[in-house]
């Protein structure tokens, strides 16, 4: 596609009140296995492909909706190729505590991360 590295879905977020006890949710009910959990912050949780990213308030980016995170080559050229193509940036890239990030929405108003 024109030359742009496609990108991957690295993980599925999902904003939760209670990271501890959203592990064990998704690992009781699905039995998800749990990658690592980042204290009340964050935890990550096998998919068998995606992650299940579970965000407490401190890390919750796209405004406690789930929201699709896509792993690139470069943030900031793809913020701006989102740009070009009608999107937005909701919040410009950033580094974060695992990675450099950024939230933009497409078109037709859904929110998603980058990160890489």
């Amino acid at each position: 596609m024109d030359g742009v590295p496609a990108a991957r879905i690295g993980n599925i977020t999902h904003p939760v009140d209670d990271v501890a006890a959203g592990v064990q949710f998704y690992r009781a009910t699905l039995g998800l296995p749990t990658k690592f959990v980042d204290g009340d912050r964050y935890a990550a949780l096998d998919g068998q492909g995606p992650t299940l990213a579970l965000a407490g308030a401190s890390e919750d980016l796209t405004e406690g909706r789930p929201a699709a995170s896509f792993k690139v080559v470069s943030v900031t050229d793809t913020l701006a190729a989102i740009e070009s193509a009608g999107g937005e940036v909701v919040r410009p890239a950033q580094c974060g505590a695992h990675e450099i990030r950024a939230v933009a929405r497409d078109p037709w108003g859904n929110m998603f991360v980058l990160y890489q």
